[in-house]
């Protein structure tokens, strides 16, 4: 006896449309719209000048009677391209949390570096802990020679042009307060010539940063 392959797709298909339905299988509707309406919103929120980068996240797995429970830390570097930067490192239960909570310590923490337009003044060692970084001046086009942690700070301070070498430890935090340990030495010329009470021209005294 043969059998009519066509007539049982025509009633296999109708079945599955059923049985879908029976367990509650997403189906799309037009009228929900709540996706596009969250997109829009976001889209409405202020935008800040700030640049946040995230430069590591460690999960924590801590053994209790029911299982493993789970909890995050985040190192962030936020700054504004224009020679304030600053760190923050964020603990909670999810990753968005750690983040959240880094990103706003790292606003609080915010500290001005002298700039040379847009590399540093002169070459300077920083150190902290087990790390240990050293950044050099570059001429213009160079580009960053910089990465992992000693990236994302001068990334964020603004510095387009710079050398660097980091000696020490790997450890992403201490490479990072190494950083900016150097980056906080920075002076303009005019101002060491001023703590040496040697400033006589007017070019110099104009090449002072205004104290605010």
């Amino acid at each position: 006896m043969e059998v009519d392959s066509q007539s049982n797709v025509n009633i296999v298909v109708p079945v599955a449309i059923k049985l879908a339905s029976a367990i509650g299988a997403p189906t799309k509707s037009r009228g929900d719209r709540s996706r596009r309406t969250d997109r829009r919103n976001y889209a409405n929120e202020p935008k800040s000048d700030l640049i946040e980068k995230v430069v590591y996240v460690n999960r924590c797995a801590k053994v209790v009677k029911g299982g493993r429970r789970f909890s995050f830390s985040a190192l962030i570097v936020v700054g504004d391209q224009k020679g304030h930067v600053g760190y923050g490192f964020g603990k909670a239960n999810e990753v968005a949390d750690a983040i959240k909570k880094g990103t706003e310590m790292a606003r609080h923490n915010m500290i001005q570096i002298c700039l040379d337009k847009h590399t540093i003044p002169h070459e300077v060692e920083g150190n902290f802990g087990g790390g240990r970084v050293i950044l050099k001046p570059a001429s213009p086009g160079t580009g960053l020679i910089a990465g992992g942690g000693v990236r994302a700070v001068v990334e964020a301070v603004g510095i387009r042009d710079i050398l660097s070498k980091s000696l020490g430890s790997s450890n992403m935090a201490n490479v990072v307060k190494a950083t900016l340990n150097g980056l906080r030495q920075l002076r303009h010329h005019a101002q060491i010539m001023q703590s040496r009470g040697l400033v006589t021209t007017v070019s110099e005294k104009s090449a002072l940063p205004v104290e605010t």
